[in-house]
């Protein structure tokens, strides 16, 4: 008899116990061909999106040439990754609070020299980084524009990669460059176009597909294409304000054209997985 109390004890205490949500962190990298097309900005607002939508997000800023994440939020980094390993910190430690509840993580100078970690240092790096295993949803890269070395470990490493592009020529022919070595190391880097500061409809569609022709063309690689967002002057005041436009200005075009986006990246299959410690193996170990 008291057994069986004891079993629908637990049965009930399991029933009335919150229950854990289990999350499986995915790695996203932002990318573009050149600086200067609001790269920044897209991961700033895309990751503010997802934390309006209940998910937890953490923003990396590995742009070490224009790191501006903290910039455009109006808040100063006191610690980065670099000091986690020159001063052995904890994580913890150098987890900023952005605003909305949005995580971030400034990179630091040098950013660059986790890619020669030996020893101790190696092991505090992977178990540190891997602790975010599981306490996040979407580790968002805001990583550096062009074909730098580091940058693009970053970007093989990481489960999705988003290419901003602008419709002027020189934002295409330069991301077009960052895509065709993406390909030539690994044909199935999963990649997704976003269009940034387009004036109309028409000239967003005509840059995705012009952009998606070549690949396919000269390529045989098949590319998503996101969607587009709109030059809005509303922007351009939020930056002036430090301040994320999504946040600043909702109801803008550009606002808007986000929260489109990232719906349309959560509707869409996922099924290129790695996780936090898969990120990490695959970015230091392969060359």
């Amino acid at each position: 008899m008291s057994d069986q109390a004891n079993r629908l004890r637990q049965e009930v205490m399991k029933r009335i116990q919150p229950q854990v949500k289990v999350r499986h962190t995915k790695v996203i990298a932002v990318t573009s061909g050149k600086g200067g097309v609001g790269k920044s900005n897209v991961s700033l607002n895309f990751a503010l999106r997802l934390v309006a939508l209940d998910k937890k997000v953490m923003i990396i800023d590995l742009d070490v040439g224009m790191a501006n994440v903290d910039v455009l939020m109006g808040v100063s980094p006191k610690e980065t990754l670099v000091s986690m390993l020159e001063q052995n910190l904890t994580l913890e430690a150098v987890i900023q609070k952005g605003v909305n509840g949005l995580q971030y993580i400034s990179g630091g100078n040098g950013i660059g020299k986790v890619f020669s970690l030996e020893g101790e240092q190696l092991n505090h790096f992977f178990k540190e980084l891997n602790a975010l295993h599981g306490l996040v949803d979407y580790i968002i890269l805001d990583t550096g524009a062009g074909l730098s070395h580091e940058g693009m470990r970053f970007l093989h490493a990481a489960d999705d990669v988003f290419l901003v592009i602008n419709p002027e020529p020189p934002s295409i022919t330069d991301a077009y460059g960052v895509l065709k070595a993406l390909h030539a190391k690994d044909p199935k880097t999963p990649v997704k176009l976003i269009i940034n500061r387009a004036i109309s409809d028409q000239e967003a569609g005509r840059t995705a597909y012009n952009f998606q022709q070549a690949s396919e063309k000269f390529l045989n690689k098949t590319i998503d294409i996101l969607g587009w967002i709109p030059d809005d002057v509303m922007v351009r005041k939020a930056v002036m304000a430090q301040s994320p436009y999504i946040l600043e200005y909702p109801n803008a075009k550009a606002s808007e054209a986000v929260d489109q986006l990232v719906h349309t990246y959560l509707d869409l299959p996922s099924t290129y997985k790695l996780g936090v410690k898969g990120f990490l193996t695959k970015m230091l170990f392969h060359k």
